[in-house]
Order: C-alpha cells, then structure tokens, then sequence
C-alpha cells in the first residue's frame, strides 16, 4: 500500500476547483480502496490536500465505523480523535496554510457498499457496488457528507484481475496482463461531491460509442446479456446528443459509463460520468414495449449537469436535482417517441398529481421532505410551465447562464430564477407563489395548456365531459394515448357494454393489453381470440393470456402449458414463474416432471437471483407451499439491503408465523441462519 500512496502522491496534480467553506477547503483527494469481499470490508487509505480560508482549530471528516492505521499531517503522525461517525484533527490551522493529510483504514460498511454473490459459486454472479445518495460515501471513505465541499477526487481501486473495475472519471493506469492481483487508477479532472464517488466490480462486456460531440460512452453488460445490449441501451448516444443540444452546455466530464448490477436500491443513480442502475432493465426487444430503460437513461444523463455539474445547497432546493432531471427526461421521450407521447405522458402525471392535492396531500417545491411526486413530476411540471410563461428561447438562455455561472458549485433556487428572471426580462414572483411555494396542483392552468398544446388531448377532454358513445370513439383511428385514457376513465363501463373484446381485436398492442386487463373469465365463443394473444409481442400480455385462458378453460389447461413452455418474459421472469406455478397446479401434466417444476420455482428464492423475481417466486409458492429451501431463503430476506424486499419479506413471514405448522417448520430452520440473518425472525419468535 505504501508504495501505491507513493505513485499516488507524486502523480497528484493540485486543482484550485471546489466551493469554498466558510474556513478550510478541501481541494484534491486521491483514494486507494481494496475491498475484501468475504469479510465485506473496505481497506483503504486516501491522502487530502486543503487549504485554511480562516484560522481554525480543527478539521473533521464524516467516517462510519472505521479503525484508523496511520493518520498523518504534513507527514508527521498527528493525534486524532475519533467516534462511530467522524475523524477529527485538533490543531491550530492558520489561514493562507496549505496541508496534506494521509489516513489508512479499515472500513466494515453496514451500507452504501454492497457485497454480492460471494457466498454461492457462481463466479459471474460476483459483484461489488456502491450507492452513496446524499450522504452516505463516508461508510467506506473518510469524506463530507455536506454535498457542499467539492473536491477532485482521482481513484485507485485493487481487484483480481478476472473481474472488470469501474469507477468515476478516465482509466490512466491500465493494470497489467501477468499481475492477479491489480490496480486500477481512475483519474477525475473537476471537482464533485463526494457522496456522487461510486466503484462497481463484476464481470461485464462493454459496448462503446462515443457522442457526436467526441464523449466516450461504454455501456456495460453480463457477458450472458449480449443479445440484449441494443434494446437495453436503444437511442443512447441520441439521448446523450439531444441532452446536450437541449441543455445548450457541453457534457461537463471526461467519459460516461452506465453499469447494471443486481438488487440495486432504486432505478438509477447518477454517480458523476458512472451511472449505476438495476438491471431490471436489462431486456430483449420484446420486453421494450412494457419496461425499457429509457426514460431512466435521460434521468440519469440529465443529473449529470442538473445535481452533479450544479449541486443543490441543501435538501430545500432538491428541485434543482429531481424537477430538472425528469423534465429533460421527458423531452427525450418527446424526441423519441414523439410529441403525442410527451404531452400525454404530462397528461397522466398531472392526472395523479390532481388526486393527491385533492386528497390533501399536495406539497411545495419548497419543501425538503416532500414525496418522489412532486420532487419529479410536480418538478417537471413547474419547468415546462415556466419554459412556457418565459418563451423557449429565453428559458434555454437561463438554463445555459445557470449552469455555466455556478458549474461546479452549489445552487439554491433563487439562483435558478434569478438566471431566468435576467434571460427573460420578466418577474417571476407569481411563477414562485403558484408552482414553488404552493402545495395546491394548478388543475385549470395545467388543463388550459395541455389543450392548447396537444389536439387529442383536447378532444378527450370534450369527449370525457358529455355523453359519449363509447363503441365509435374505440372503433376510431386515434392516437393511441387517446384511447388509453379514454380506457382508464370508462372501465366500468366498457365492461358493461361488452366492449372487452372489441379491445383484443384492436391493431395496437397496448389497447388489446388493456383489453385482457379487464376480462375476468373469458366466455367460450371468445376462447379463440385470446388465445391469439399468447404469441402477442409482448410479455405482459402473455403472462395475463395464459393465466386467464388456464382459469377459463380446464379442458385446454395443458395445450397453454405447452405452447408457454420456452418462454421468460421481463427481467423478473414473469412469465417463467407462472408457468412453473400452472405446470405444478395442473392434474395431469408432464406428472415425471411436476417435483422438478417445484424445485425450479423453489429455486427462484435464492439470492442468486434479483430481488423482483424472489418477489414473485414467494408469491406463488404461498399458494402452493414452501420447501424448506425456500423459508429458509425468506428468512435470510428479512435483513436485505433493499428495502422494498426486505419490507416484503418480513410481512410475509409474519403472515406465516400465524400458522402453527409454518411457525415450527421455521424454528427448527432458524438453526442453519447465522446471527445476522435470524436477527429478525428470533425477534418475532420470542
């Protein structure tokens, strides 16, 4: 390690980037991590250099859980005192001064690094990856959870060489072929927060272009997934084009990367050139149509100038981030998809956006606790209103001044509004009270502009207010959205009507997908007509197909069997785990096979897997029974990081701790847990 902090501290170049603090600013920090993955511990050592802006006593770093081996200043040994979350130097620090300070360490992170795969042996099942939104960095690196301090950051990372390393910024030290044991060091020119630093470590392919205007981009992939890296990553390098042609500002970093991984924590996260993103999304072309990575793919881009290039100050002015992110996410949508979709999709979002308010649960911009709604899609809202109150060309004017006047430092609001106020020549003070301060969704605004924008949209809304005759509206050529809400608003009274199957029949996937949504069980004249939607291009309405026409037709129960028997479905398996729940439900079929078909869904309950398809595979197997393999794989569920499944776990084993058989069968098992991951079930047995 030494020697590496050697190569580390000789090649350091000093940048004087970084939003100034109040008394000491951090300016470069170089990082070595060596994770060690059986123990799930970070070794690590970083060297800081900072400057004192003002006389101060002490300086401190946010470090969770960590045992400190060396900590040196300005090459010295230095004292320092430490609790769970920080690491302080009291020292009398003059202003002018500038100083280095090397700490090694070791790190047991309890979050923010993720350990996957390591237990099993299934080598392309290893992974390492870390997701460190707001603040959370400091569980594996002594840094600032204050999104305030900016430093350039450079990062050395040592791995077996059989896996892929990836981080922030540019590769310029290529390990070599001979070493088992290499360093990969990844080089950053500007300075960022330090909670969007990010390492991913698997196994992956790469597919590489590069943007029109020369940025790098290498989208990774499972080697498994090859046949799914076009759809995955459709459109790309148009999204990365139209991004910067919108924003009107370069792509402020060196390279861009976007790396899928298992049992991610959220969509996407926007680490700075180093997307990470679950790979839920990793899909083949039929799956494009129900769950693609599009809209997550602008988001993520989108972050890198709107909460990396320019940082909110504080979580009061998280609308900077999460507003401006969707909101150009949509207009790649827009560019893709055209301008039907874009207007339609506000139309649904406003739509939800309205009920909540209605419910008396609306709340402002403004507000740092406010729910994912309207950070994003409230936050959208108030963006393309104001685009169009101020005119296109005096918002993109804005936008541009914005960002380029505050690159590299941290936001608030009024800073935004302030740049679009000067491009616009206008007061935006009634723009600030209806759309920012209010916790009110302006429902005749947002009507008014959605009719003057988009002609289907304002047909729908004559049509929803009178009498309508529903059949010619359906048997129409419309836009497809059209006819969507026209579906969602009159539900009941398609049913009624008998008008279910004239959907089926119709020339649009989604309309005869909504179709299948509403039919209960279908009447024997009509068994042809479903039966067609078994080789629909599109695995959700497969998966709807063969439950119904299963339910529907007992006689026909193995022919559907039969003709599903190949097909996975999305990413979550969908239609696999059904097949295997029907293929075991079904007197009669392949009986040779029926404990295999058990232990295969059984088996879609272990941790090799992501978390949506164990999701699914608990579901089933509730209705038909739990091998011990899989109670067991409930109960090591009971603490996984993710809380989505975690939550999901704990409840369905408290469902099955009501039965007195289950309650025993999960004592005895509770044996072959360890500590950790019996910490909750002990707590509900006693």
């Amino acid at each position: 390690m030494r020697n590496l902090f050697a190569l580390l501290f000789f090649s350091s170049i000093f940048f004087c980037f970084g939003q100034h603090q109040d008394k000491v600013d951090f300016i470069k920090g170089d990082i070595y991590v060596s994770p060690v993955p059986l123990a799930k511990e970070i070794k690590g050592g970083v060297v800081y250099r900072f400057n004192v802006l003002q006389n101060v006593d002490s300086v401190f770093l946010d470090a969770k859980n960590m045992t400190f081996s060396k900590v040196e200043l300005d090459g010295e040994t230095t004292n320092f005192i430490q609790t769970e979350r920080t690491i302080s130097i009291h020292k009398k620090f003059k202003k002018g001064q500038s100083h280095k300070l090397v700490i090694e360490y070791l790190a047991k992170p309890k979050q923010t690094v993720y350990f996957l795969g390591w237990e099993d042996d299934i080598d392309w099942n290893e992974q390492i990856w870390t997701q460190g939104q707001g603040k959370y960095t400091s569980h594996w690196l002594p840094s600032f959870d204050d999104m305030n301090e900016k430093v350039v950051f450079d990062i050395a990372i040592q791995a077996s060489r059989k896996y892929n390393v990836i981080a922030n910024g540019k590769l310029v030290l290529v390990p070599f072929e001979s070493d088992e044991n290499p360093v990969w060091l990844f080089d950053m020119e500007k300075p960022m927060s330090s909670y969007l630093l990010a390492f991913a470590i698997g196994n992956y392919k790469t597919q590489e272009l590069i943007s029109s205007s020369g940025v790098p981009i290498a989208n990774y992939y499972y080697e498994k997934d090859s046949s799914k890296v076009e759809p995955t990553y459709r459109y790309t390098k148009r999204i990365f084009d139209l991004l910067e042609s919108e924003i009107g500002v370069p792509y402020p970093w060196q390279n861009y990367k976007q790396i899928p991984v298992r049992d991610f924590l959220y969509a996407g996260m926007e680490n700075t050139g180093a997307t990470i993103f679950s790979d839920g999304y990793v899909i083949d072309s039929t799956a494009f149509v129900d769950k693609n990575y599009v809209n997550v793919n602008a988001h993520e881009l989108a972050h890198q100038w709107f909460g990396n290039l320019v940082t909110e100050k504080d979580g009061n002015h998280h609308w900077l981030h999460e507003g401006f992110a969707t909101y150009y996410a949509y207009l790649a949508e827009k560019e893709i998809f055209r301008e039907d979709h874009f207007y339609w999709k506000l139309f649904s979002t406003a739509k939800n956006l309205y009920k909540i308010s209605q419910e008396g649960q609306g709340q402002a911009l403004i507000d740092p606790k406010a729910s994912s709604a309207t950070f994003y899609e409230k936050g959208a809202w108030a963006l393309v209103m104001l685009k169009d109150k101020v005119g296109e060309e005096a918002f993109k004017k804005g936008v541009s001044a914005y960002l380029n006047k505050h690159q590299f430092k941290n936001v608030t609001i009024d800073d935004f509004i302030t740049d679009l106020e000067l491009a616009s020549d206008q007061k935006l003070s009634g723009f600030r009270k209806k759309w920012l301060y209010s916790k009110e969704f302006p429902r005749e605004d947002v009507e008014t502009f959605l009719k003057s924008k988009n002609a289907s949209i304002h047909r729908f809304f004559q049509v929803r207010d009178n009498d309508i005759n529903l059949e010619k509206w359906l048997r129409e050529k419309r836009p497809i959205q059209f006819k969507e809400a026209l579906i969602d608003e009159f539900q009941k009274e398609i049913v009624e009507q008998g008008l279910v199957f004239l959907l089926i029949q119709d020339v649009n996937l989604k309309i005869r997908q909504k179709g299948i949504q509403l039919i209960n069980k279908i009447p024997a004249e009509q068994k042809g007509l479903v039966e067609k939607l078994l080789k629909d291009k599109s695995y959700i309405t497969q998966e709807l197909a063969l439950y119904k026409l299963w339910s529907s037709f007992p006689e026909s129960q193995k022919a559907y069997l039969d003709a599903t028997k190949g097909v996975i479905g999305l990413p979550n398996k969908n239609v696999r785990l059904l097949w295997l729940l029907l293929a075991v439900a079904t007197n009669g079929y392949e009986p040779q096979n029926t404990t295999s078909y058990f232990d295969k869904l059984s088996g879609y309950t272990s941790p090799e897997y992501g978390w949506e398809i164990r999701i699914s595979a608990f579901q089933y197997l509730q209705e038909i029974g739990f091998s011990d393999e899989a109670l067991t794989n409930l109960m090591k569920a009971t603490n996984h990081h993710s809380w989505q499944f975690k939550k999901f776990a704990r409840r369905l084993t408290n469902q099955l701790l009501e039965d007195k058989d289950y309650k025993a069968r999960i004592h005895n098992l509770i044996k072959k847990l360890n500590e950790d991951e019996s910490r909750y079930i002990k707590t509900k047995l006693n």
